[in-house]
């Protein structure tokens, strides 16, 4: 039977091969947009946007804003498919009202934005960042780090990634402490029920905090200044999920008050609301804040998992068929009235 070929526009850079040629064997044209060097989806306008996927039938990607205005301007647009599980940007509505599908890359980078996580961790409590700088001006005095082994670790949020940190750290021998929102339904081999806290004790009683909870209206600005005095003076914070569920204007303070002994951040308030980039700026200064640019998800392995992901269920869409795992975040055909094929 014949079987009409479909252009797939990806919006992201590190665009596998192995991705590009499973999607040509489905018999898909695949334009992968000329990004210039650092620039990123999210900094195109929507003009550009559009220029770029007026004939798409598929989009992959990666963090742009996904608005009514831009659906409505992409009538031959079928999917939008992102490479990564966050979906702030994407109006859900909209994509359902303009009859459309936006779907997620559940578990492509589950396992490299935990490993991050841990990383962070070592690096701000064995004081990597003071060390570096010494050397390079050729100071070879010796900090005094703290360790992470049997250490209380509270972690906030339990979906995939907060679960594979805590697989992580059973080799340290720590002592977890979880808040998440249905300690009922949550389960991790070898944890206790009596690990599960609400979040006033998990603060008060960690010596480090890592988030892992999606960035919603009940989680915006979830660690302020107060919260963050309920913290032991030599917890350490880490957030390699979302910016805004730190007000970091108030982290900035609990750091140079020393209201907190350390930060390893991944994700800044800055890169949703560019007017706080100052206190950004001054956070990366700190000698006890460890930073790196959003690159928790971003290693080969993680790309290359969530650039096929997104491909998958770019092609299921584009047959009539339902993406795997639960990545659909949002369907409009249900509304339009179409089909899926058997």
């Amino acid at each position: 039977m014949f079987k009409p070929r479909h252009t797939i526009v990806v919006t992201q850079r590190f665009f596998d091969s192995k991705s590009v040629r499973f999607l040509q064997s489905q018999g898909c044209d695949v334009v992968v947009a000329p990004l210039a060097q650092g620039q990123a989806d999210g900094d195109l306008s929507e003009r550009q946007l559009i220029d770029l996927l007026h004939d798409a039938d598929g989009w992959i990607v990666g963090h742009a804003h996904v608005t009514s205005s831009l659906l409505n301007a992409l009538p031959r647009l079928q999917v939008i498919a992102r490479r990564g599980v966050g979906y702030e940007r994407v109006d859900t509505a909209a994509v359902e009202a303009a009859g459309k599908v936006a779907t997620i890359a559940i578990g492509g980078n589950d396992a490299s934005v935990a490993d991050h996580a841990v990383a962070l961790m070592l690096a701000v409590c064995r004081q990597l960042k003071h060390c570096q700088l010494g050397l390079s001006a050729n100071d070879w005095t010796i900090p005094l780090g703290g360790d992470l082994y049997r250490k209380t670790v509270g972690v906030v949020g339990l979906g995939r990634i907060g679960r594979g940190v805590l697989q992580r750290l059973s080799g340290f021998e720590i002592k977890p402490l979880i808040c998440t929102p249905d300690p009922g339904s949550a389960h991790v081999d070898g944890i206790s029920r009596n690990c599960f806290v609400d979040l006033e004790t998990l603060l008060e009683e960690s010596d480090f905090i890592t988030l892992h909870a999606p960035l919603n209206p009940h989680t915006h600005g979830l660690i302020d200044r107060h919260a963050l005095k309920r913290m032991k003076p030599s917890a350490v914070l880490i957030n390699t999920a979302r910016g805004g569920l730190v007000r970091d204007a108030d982290l900035l303070w609990a750091l140079r008050e020393k209201q907190l002994a350390g930060a390893g951040l991944d994700v800044f308030e800055s890169e949703s609301d560019p007017a706080l980039s100052i206190v950004t700026e001054q956070l990366i200064q700190l000698p006890n804040v460890i930073v790196t640019p959003h690159v928790g998800a971003s290693t080969v392995e993680g790309l290359n998992r969530t650039n096929l992901i997104a491909a998958q269920c770019a092609v299921a869409v584009l047959e009539g068929r339902s993406p795997p795992g639960d990545c659909v975040i949002a369907d409009g055909r249900r509304s339009t009235g179409s089909k899926e094929n058997p």
